[in-house]
């Protein structure tokens, strides 16, 4: 049960999230979780929004260079060890973490973004040692 992801390349200039996020708001899309990543001269921006084929449009009619990518969100008791618990599955499973990223919920856990290369063999690992995988509904 993935996730899709938008990964947008931003220049480093001053203004450019702020004409990516009035471009999301103007549309109705809300984003849900985010993470940049920037070097001197751009940045990559990865989001989890509500409508992630909307956002993609919308982005490619403002000229943002963006694309979709399949990630896993999973829902991590949010206590000391809670994270470490689902990591140590996949570590042991040798599944490994190409990037995380995570968000606190209005509930009493946590949500986790975790990008890796086989996403199936993941689900089926995680799934069944009983963590709760989320869809974009969640």
């Amino acid at each position: 049960m993935a996730v899709r992801q938008l990964s947008v390349f931003l220049e480093n200039r001053a203004g450019t999230l702020c004409e990516l996020t009035q471009a999301l708001a103007d549309n109705g899309i809300d984003v849900r979780a985010i993470t940049l990543a920037d070097t001197v001269e751009f940045g990559i921006l990865r989001l989890i929004v509500n409508d992630p084929v909307k956002a993609e449009a919308v982005l490619r009619e403002r000229h943002f260079t963006v694309s979709i990518t399949e990630v896993l969100c999973v829902r991590v008791d949010d206590v000391p060890g809670g994270l470490n618990a689902v990591v140590q599955l996949l570590r042991k499973e040798n599944i490994s973490l190409e990037y995380v990223y995570a968000y606190i919920s209005q509930s009493v856990d946590a949500r986790v973004i975790f990008y890796v290369k086989d996403i199936p063999r993941a689900e089926a690992v995680l799934r069944a040692h009983g963590v709760a995988l989320l869809d974009e509904a969640y």
